[in-house]
């Protein structure tokens, strides 16, 4: 799979760094916890996508306003094997990421967390999909111990051979920015909004807008 990432050019550190994350095969401390602030969504956000870097594929035609295909993952952790249609009813918020080893997959932890602890009560779900990128074969136990380091109690399976994220966002366009990809379905079960991947941090703004959108799907299912 050739999928191509941004990476600004301010030092060979920074660089290498993030290549370890990017989507392959060219751009490929433990959480803090989900007490965080949270700016304002600015007005300019878009009401569909958050982040991206300009120049990629961030075409979301056929994805937002659809569900979602099916999806194939397992095993589960945290939970019984769920499938789309068992959350019915319920805002959903889907995440991909992989092992410490990413960057930015450990800077969107805690606002994973934050997200769960915030709004779970009122009926978000938020579930991880495990992709693994790492050189060593995939270890079931290993991703058990990944998820122990984020905190992460909410739902998590494992996605085999990124069979669920292809279908989902990289089948027919190979230049994605980036794999670690989130989708917010609402209570239909229809895509709302997709962070198009990297870093999703808390007290950023593409942090308020994913919450913003996540508090009017809530308020629009309650109605």
């Amino acid at each position: 799979m050739h999928v191509s990432t941004s990476l600004p050019l301010f030092s060979l550190p920074l660089v290498a760094l993030a290549l370890a994350c990017a989507p392959e095969p060219v751009p490929a401390a433990a959480p803090s916890g989900p007490s965080i602030s949270s700016p304002a969504a600015p007005a300019e956000s878009a009401a569909f996508t958050s982040g991206g870097t300009p120049g990629f594929d961030h075409d979301v035609s056929g994805v937002v306003g659809a569900p979602p295909p099916a999806w194939d993952v397992g095993p589960w952790y945290n939970s019984p094997p769920l499938s789309p249609a068992d959350l019915r009813g319920k805002v959903v918020l889907v995440r991909w990421f992989m092992s410490p080893n990413c960057p930015f997959c450990s800077a969107t932890a805690p606002a994973l967390k934050a997200l769960h602890e915030r709004y779970r009560e009122r009926g978000l779900v938020v579930v991880g999909m495990y992709h693994h990128k790492d050189p060593e074969p995939l270890d079931p136990e290993a991703v058990r111990g990944y998820l122990a380091h984020y905190g992460y109690t909410f739902p998590v399976a494992i996605d085999p051979d990124w069979r669920t994220l292809n279908r989902w966002w990289m089948d027919g366009h190979p230049k994605r920015q980036y794999t670690s990809v989130s989708f917010l379905l609402d209570r239909a079960g229809l895509v709302r909004h997709v962070h198009l991947g990297g870093a999703l941090e808390p007290a950023t703004p593409e942090f308020a807008a994913v919450e913003s959108r996540v508090r009017a799907l809530l308020d629009e299912s309650a109605n």
